[in-house]
């Protein structure tokens, strides 16, 4: 029996940006946030690098870019 895996969660750009803001700004752990926003902790860590790296051409298109 061949099973279909799920489809990537895909997150808007303000999505992103709002929780890395709240990552940086707040004085709550990583952890409890990521579990508010129903991420995994290690993808708001991504995300702030990604922000850190490009700046505002962070988060283009939707998802994972292709090969």
């Amino acid at each position: 029996m061949v099973t279909k895996r799920k489809p990537y969660k895909t997150f808007t750009k303000e999505f992103k940006l709002e929780a890395v803001r709240l990552m940086k700004e707040s004085d709550r752990p990583a952890r409890e946030i990521a579990l508010e926003l129903g991420v995994r902790r290690n993808q708001l860590y991504k995300w702030a690098e990604q922000l850190e790296d490009k700046g505002e051409a962070a988060f283009k298109g939707k998802g994972r870019p292709k090969k």
